[in-house]
C-alpha cells in the first residue's frame, strides 16, 4: 500500500456523467459501505450536469470528488520512509546515517519537512579526493560542535555553538616558532600537547586549537583561549588522523545538491515517473507534497510492484466512456443496464448487467438482496435516477421493476415524483446563460461500430420551445467537435419529454444516409423529427449500429 495504508475502493461512471452516472456510484458507494470492511468512495469522471447538480442540492449530498485519471499514482505505492536530516549535520554524520539506514541518498529537510536538497555518497567523496582548500572549513561555516564530535573531542573552551567563519587549518611540525612565520589570524591549529606551542597558537589570535593524543590541556591555556575568544578541543586521535577526519565536519549544505532536484509528487502517475527515472542515473529520488514537504524516497525497484487502483464501473461498459486510464487500472465490478461494450479485464469481474432503465433500478435491488435499510437521501437521489434514465417513464427502455423501484423509493424519500421530475427537467432544460460546449457535453457519449467511431450528445426538455433555444448554438459547434475529436459522425438528440419525440442534428459526411437508412426519414433544414423516439440506449443506438454495419 501506498501513503494511504487504508484500501480503497472507487466506484466511478463514465464522462460526461448524467444523472444515473453520479447517484448509482454514491448510493452503490454507501451499500458497499455498510457491506463490507473495504472503504468505497464514489467519484466522477466529468462535470455534473445542472439536472444532477439540483438532484444532489435538493437532498443534501455532497457531490463526489473528481477523477479524470485512474493510473497509479506515487502515493499508490509503497516507498521508502527515509527521515529528513537538517543541512547542519557533519559530513561525518551523514555518512554513519546512511551505513545504519543502507541508503546511498539523504533527503536534506527544514521547517516544516520542506525539502531543500539532497546527500549522497558521490559527495562524501567529493570532500575527501576532491577538496584541496585548506580553507574550506571556514568557507562552509564549520560548527565547533561539529568539529569535536567528529574527531571525537570535547570542547574545552569557547563556545561550541561558534562557527569556524574565516582561516585555515594548519597542523604544528616544528615547534612555537614555525607558528610566527607560518600562521595567520583565525586559522584552526592542529597540535599536540606542549604548553608553549598551544600559548604561541594563541597569540597568534587561532581561533581554534585541537590538542591531539588526549593530553590535558593546562589551567594557563584555557584563560588565555577564554581571554581570545579561541575554541579549545581535546581529541584522541593523533595529529596525522584528526588533520585526515577534520574534512568530515564541514556541514552537509556545503556539498548537497539544491538545485534542479528532480523529485515527485505524490499525485504524479507512476508511468510517468517511470519515464522520467529511465533517463537519468540517480538511484533515488525524493517524493514531496502539494505543498513541497518530503515524505519518502523512492527508486526504480519500488515501483516493480505498483499496486493499481481498484475501480467498480456503473452505468457503463464502454471503453470510451470510460475515465481516462482504465487500462491501467483493476477494475473488480461493473454494474450497468446498456449493451456490452468494448471494455476488457484482464482477470474475471462480477458483471451485473440488467436490460433496465436505469442502473440505479439496478443498485436498489441489491439494497432488497442484501437486507440493507435505504436513508431518505439515497433513496430519494436513487428516484431521481430512475426518473432521469427514463424520462418520467416514458422512455421504451423503462420497464415495470424501474417503475416500481421508483415509487417504493419516493415512498422512503417522502417525494412526489411528478414535482421532482418538473423540477428536474426544468433546472436541466436551463439553456440560456450556458455556452454550446457545455450544453453538448452534459451528456455526450461516444460509441463503436464496425470501422465508423461517432458520438450522440442528448438534451431534453418539457416543451419544444426550450429545446429551440440551443438549436441554433448547436449546429456549428457539433461540426467542431466532429473535426476535434476525430469522429466519423456526430448526433444531437433534442429531446421533447412531453412529446414523446426528438429532434436529430447530425455532423459527418454519411450521418445523412445513416439516418434515411435507420430511420426511413429525410433531413429537413432543422433536422430530422424522430416521432416516439426518446431513447438514446434503446431506439437511436441500436437503429444507428444496424446501418453502419449493413
Amino acid at each position: 500500500m501506498g501513503l494511504n495504508q487504508e484500501k480503497k475502493v472507487w466506484i466511478i461512471g463514465h464522462k460526461n456523467p448524467d444523472t444515473d452516472s453520479i447517484c448509482a456510484a454514491i448510493a452503490y458507494a454507501d451499500l458497499k459501505n455498510k457491506i463490507s470492511e473495504i472503504k468505497h468512495e464514489p467519484k466522477r469522471a466529468g462535470s455534473i450536469n445542472e439536472e444532477t447538480r439540483y438532484v444532489l442540492d435538493f437532498f443534501q449530498v455532497e457531490e463526489p470528488e473528481l477523477v479524470t485519471d485512474v493510473r497509479a499514482q506515487m502515493k499508490d505505492i509503497s516507498f521508502r520512509r527515509t527521515a529528513g536530516v537538517s543541512d547542519h549535520i557533519s559530513l561525518k554524520r551523514a555518512w554513519e546515517l546512511m551505513k545504519t539506514e543502507d541508503v546511498v541518498t539523504l533527503p536534506v529537510t527544514g521547517v516544516h519537512n520542506r525539502l531543500q536538497g539532497l546527500i549522497v555518497t558521490s559527495d562524501i567523496a567529493t570532500s575527501y579526493m576532491d577538496v584541496y582548500d585548506n580553507r574550506v572549513l571556514a568557507t562552509a561555516k564549520t560548527l565547533y560542535k561539529n568539529i569535536a564530535e567528529t574527531l571525537a573531542g570535547t570542547i574545552l573552551a569557547g563556545n561550541e555553538h561558534a562557527y569556524f567563519m574565516k582561516g585555515r587549518v594548519v597542523a604544528e611540525t616544528s615547534g612555537p616558532d614555525w607558528m610566527d612565520e607560518y600562521m595567520e589570524p583565525d586559522d584552526l591549529v592542529i597540535l599536540g600537547g606542549h604548553t608553549s606551542s598551544q600559548m604561541r597558537a594563541i597569540e597568534n589570535n587561532a581561533s581554534c586549537l585541537v590538542v591531539c593524543l588526549g593530553l590535558a590541556v593546562s589551567k594557563e591555556v584555557i584563560e588565555a583561549a577564554d581571554r581570545r575568544d579561541c575554541v579549545v578541543i581535546g581529541t584522541p586521535y593523533d595529529t596525522f588522523t584528526a588533520a585526515r577526519l577534520i574534512n568530515q565536519s564541514m556541514p552537509i549544505k556545503y556539498f548537497m545538491t539544491k538545485k534542479n532536484l528532480i523529485q515527485f509528487d505524490l499525485e504524479d502517475y507512476v508511468d510517468d515517473v517511470k519515464d522520467v527515472m529511465s533517463k537519468v542515473r540517480h538511484r533515488d529520488f525524493p517524493i514531496v507534497d502539494e505543498e513541497n514537504n518530503y515524505v519518502g524516497m523512492v527508486s526504480r525497484r519500488y515501483l516493480l510492484n505498483t499496486q493499481k487502483k481498484q475501480i467498480i464501473l456503473v452505468d457503463h461498459n464502454e471503453k470510451t466512456q470510460a475515465v481516462d486510464g482504465i487500462a491501467g487500472a483493476e477494475i473488480l465490478e461493473i454494474i450497468d443496464h446498456h449493451r456490452l461494450g468494448s471494455l476488457e479485464t484482464i482477470s474475471p469481474v462480477f458483471f451485473r448487467n440488467q436490460p433496465l432503465g436505469c442502473t440505479s433500478t439496478i443498485i436498489f435491488q441489491m439494497y432488497q438482496e442484501k437486507d440493507v435499510e435505504i436513508s431518505k437521501k439515497t433513496a430519494g437521489i436513487l428516484c431521481a435516477a430512475i426518473i432521469s434514465d427514463t424520462l418520467m417513464f416514458r422512455s421504451p427502455t423503462c420497464t415495470d421493476a424501474d417503475r416500481a423501484a421508483a415509487e417504493k423509493l419516493a415512498n422512503i424519500a417522502g417525494i412526489d415524483i411528478e414535482i421532482l421530475a418538473k423540477n428536474m427537467f426544468q433546472a436541466g432544460s436551463d439553456f440560456n446563460r450556458k455556452t454550446p460546449e457545455e450544453i453538448f457535453y452534459q451528456d455526450f457519449k461516444t460509441f463503436s461500430a464496425g470501422k465508423y467511431e461517432f458520438g450522440v450528445a442528448q438534451l431534453s426538455a418539457m416543451s419544444r420551445e426550450e429545446l429551440d433555444t440551443v438549436r441554433g448554438k448547436l449546429k456549428d459547434f457539433i461540426e467542431m467537435v466532429l473535426s476535434e475529436r476525430k469522429l466519423d459522425m456526430v448526433f444531437v438528440m433534442l429531446t421533447d419529454i412531453l412529446e414523446e419525440s426528438t429532434l436529430l442534428l447530425s455532423a459527418g459526411e454519411e450521418a445523412d444516409g445513416m439516418i434515411r437508412q435507420a430511420f426511413s426519414v429525410r433531413r429537413e433544414a432543422d433536422g430530422c423529427l424522430l416521432k416516439g423516439v426518446v431513447s438514446r440506449k434503446k431506439q437511436l443506438i441500436p437503429a444507428l449500429i444496424g446501418a453502419m454495419q449493413e
